[in-house]
C-alpha cells in the first residue's frame, strides 16, 4: 500500500486483505482481510435480527479485536455505537444499556455478570444478547454471524460512536451527534484529518499501541482512525510499564496515546530496565486527558526525543495540540485550537476575555453539533452562543496557546482567595517520592476551607510525618505559602480511571460530610 492510497480501513482491507490489521493482547493477530470479513457478516446478521439506519448497539469487550469488530460493522451500517466501561457494576451498565436506546447488547465472558444487568435493563430478547465466549443466557457470537455472508453489504452508511460522559453529576450522559449520510468510505478517509493536526502521516510500517481502555473517547478515536491510515493497531489489556516497552520493541510502534500517569510509572523503572528495549521506532506520542508537569514532560523528552505531543479535547469535540517545537517558546500550555476548532475565554459575567486574563474555556468545533442524549437542558446549560464548556479554567495568551489552571468545580477558596488545585499538584508531581497527588480543599472554620493533599508514595518510599515533610520543603520557593498543603494523608494506590481522569469525590466526600461543598 503506497503512501497515496485511499484513506479508510474498509478501502484498504478490500485492497490489501493480506497486511496485518490488529494483534491482540494475548498475541493473536488478524489480518484485514479476516478483520472485514467478520465485519460484514456481523452487520449482515444485524440487519436480519432488525436493525436499521439510526439504531444502536452497546459492547463490553475489553481491549482487542472483538471490540473493533463492533465498531467496524456499526460505523457502515448507520448505527450508533456506545462502547461501556467495563469497570462500571451490574446497575450502572444496565442504565447505559437502556438509555443509549440499544437494539442488541454484545459481552465478553469477563464481564458476564454486569452484561446480563445490561440485557435485562434494556429488555432486550434472547436473540439480541450476543456473546464472545461462555456467557449464560447469551448466543455465542459465532453462532449468532453464522451462515451470514462475508460481501460488503449493501446500502452502506457511515454511523457514529456514542460514547458517555464521566458522569461526576448525576449519571452520565451519551454524547450524540446527528448521522452525517456519508458513504463510511468517505466518512473515514475524512476522520483522518485528525492525525494531520499531529503531523501523524499514514501507510504500512507503522503501527499504534492501545494503552487504556477502548471504551474512552480517545482511545477509541486515535485506535481508529490509526487503522483507517494503514497503521497496525496493537492492544495492552492492562498497563504495565515494561510491557509497554517491550510491545514498542516488538513491533516497531511508531505512535500511541498515553496519559500523564503512565510517564510518572516509565520514568520510576529502574535504568537497566529502559535501556534494555529498543524504542527509537517511536514517531507520535501524544499524551492528554490530564494535566501534566513540565519536568515530567521535560524527563520524557529527555528519554524519548522530539516525539511528545500534548493535547487537549472533549469527548462533545474540539481540541488543542502543542507540538514538541512549540514547547520551548510556550511552555506550560496545552497547545493552540485544531483548525476546526474556535476557543474562547469567558468571564464571570460572560463577557470574552482578551488574552493573558483567566476564565471559562469554551469551545466549538466545526461540523455536526452534539447533544446529551436526552437531555436538552443539560446540553444547553453548557453553552453560550454555540460555544461548549466542561468548566474548565485557562488563559490564551497572544498567538493563541491555551494554558489551563483548574476546574471551576475544583477552586479552592480560602480566605477569600482562588487557590487552583492543578497548579499545586503539578508541583508535588515533581518530587521524586511522589508517583501521584491529588489536591482539594476541607473544611476549615476560620478560613471556609483549607489545602488537602493526598498523595500515593513512590515504590520505596514509607509515607509518614518524614515524608510528609520532605514534600513541604520541596514546596518552598515553588508555591506562595497560601497554597501549600496544610496537612498531607498517603494513599496505597490513586483512584484514577484508566484514562488519566481523578474522581476527586472519592477522596474528598468524606471530610464533607455532613458539611455544604459543591459536587465536581
Amino acid at each position: 500500500m503506497s503512501d497515496t492510497a485511499p484513506l479508510g480501513f474498509w478501502r484498504t482491507a478490500r485492497a490489501h486483505p493480506d497486511r496485518l490489521a490488529c494483534v491482540d493482547p494475548d498475541g493473536t493477530e488478524h489480518t484485514a482481510g479476516a478483520l472485514l470479513a467478520r465485519a460484514n457478516r456481523l452487520v449482515h446478521a444485524l440487519r436480519a435480527l432488525g436493525l436499521r439506519t439510526g439504531d444502536g448497539v452497546c459492547g463490553l469487550t475489553p481491549n482487542g479485536s472483538d471490540g473493533l469488530t463492533l465498531y467496524l460493522a456499526a460505523l457502515q451500517a448507520g448505527l450508533y455505537y456506545t462502547p461501556v466501561n467495563w469497570h462500571l457494576t451490574g446497575p450502572e451498565v444496565g442504565y447505559i444499556t437502556a438509555d443509549s436506546g440499544a437494539k442488541a447488547l454484545f459481552v465478553h465472558e469477563r464481564f458476564a455478570e454486569q452484561g446480563l444487568h445490561g440485557a435485562d435493563a434494556a429488555r432486550l430478547p434472547k436473540d439480541a444478547r450476543i456473546g464472545f465466549g461462555d456467557v449464560p443466557g447469551f448466543v455465542p457470537f459465532e453462532t449468532f454471524t453464522g451462515g451470514h455472508p462475508d460481501r460488503m453489504p449493501e446500502d452502506r452508511t457511515a454511523g457514529q460512536t456514542m460514547h458517555y460522559t464521566s458522569g461526576t453529576t448525576g449519571r452520565p450522559k451519551g454524547v450524540r451527534r446527528a448521522l452525517s449520510g456519508l458513504d463510511p468510505d468517505d466518512a473515514a478517509e475524512l476522520g483522518t484529518a485528525l492525525f494531520g493536526f499531529f503531523g501523524i502521516e499514514p501507510g504500512p510500517g507503522n503501527a499504534h499501541l492501545v494503552t487504556a481502555p477502548t471504551y474512552h473517547t480517545a482511545v477509541t478515536q486515535f485506535s481508529t482512525t490509526a487503522l483507517h491510515m494503514g497503521h497496525t493497531v496493537v492492544y495492552m489489556d492492562g498497563w504495565d510499564a515494561e510491557e509497554f516497552l517491550r510491545l514498542v520493541e516488538r513491533h516497531r510502534v511508531t505512535g500511541t496515546h498515553m496519559v500523564p500517569t503512565h510517564f510518572k510509572r516509565l520514568l520510576h523503572l529502574p535504568e537497566e530496565v529502559r535501556s534494555r528495549y529498543d524504542t527509537s521506532s517511536m514517531r507520535w506520542l501524544v499524551h492528554g486527558a490530564a494535566p501534566c508537569p513540565e519536568e515530567v514532560r521535560a524527563a520524557m523528552f529527555a528519554w524519548w526525543g522530539e516525539c511528545v505531543y500534548e493535547y487537549y479535547a472533549a469527548t462533545e469535540g474540539g481540541g488543542t495540540v502543542q507540538r514538541p517545537e512549540d514547547r520551548h517558546a510556550h511552555p506550560g500550555s496545552v497547545g493552540r485550537p485544531w483548525p476546526i476548532t474556535e476557543l474562547r475565554i469567558v468571564g464571570d459575567d460572560g463577557r470574552t476575555l482578551p488574552p493573558g486574563e483567566t476564565g471559562t474555556v469554551y469551545m466549538r468545533m466545526l461540523g455536526p453539533d452534539f447533544e446529551y442524549k436526552g437531555d436538552r437542558g443539560k446540553t444547553d446549560e453548557a453553552r453560550l452562543d454555540g460555544f461548549f464548556t466542561l468548566g474548565d479554567i485557562g488563559r490564551l495568551d497572544e498567538d493563541g496557546y491555551l494554558y489551563l489552571s483548574d476546574r471551576t468545580s475544583e477552586v479552592i477558596i480560602s480566605g477569600g482567595a482562588n487557590i487552583y488545585p492543578a497548579e499545586i499538584e503539578k508541583e508535588l508531581l515533581t518530587h521524586p517520592e511522589v508517583m501521584d497527588a491529588a489536591v482539594f480543599g476541607v473544611p476549615d472554620d476560620d478560613w471556609g476551607e483549607q489545602v488537602k493533599a493526598v498523595v500515593e508514595p513512590a515504590a520505596g518510599s514509607e509515607p509518614g510525618p518524614e515524608l510528609a515533610g520532605r514534600i513541604r520543603a520541596h514546596l518552598q520557593g515553588r508555591l506562595a505559602r497560601m497554597k501549600h498543603p496544610r496537612t498531607i494523608d498517603f494513599i496505597a494506590q490513586m483512584p484514577r480511571e484508566p484514562n488519566g481522569k481523578l474522581p476527586k469525590r472519592r477522596l474528598r466526600d468524606p471530610y464533607w460530610e455532613g458539611r455544604e461543598k459543591n459536587a465536581d
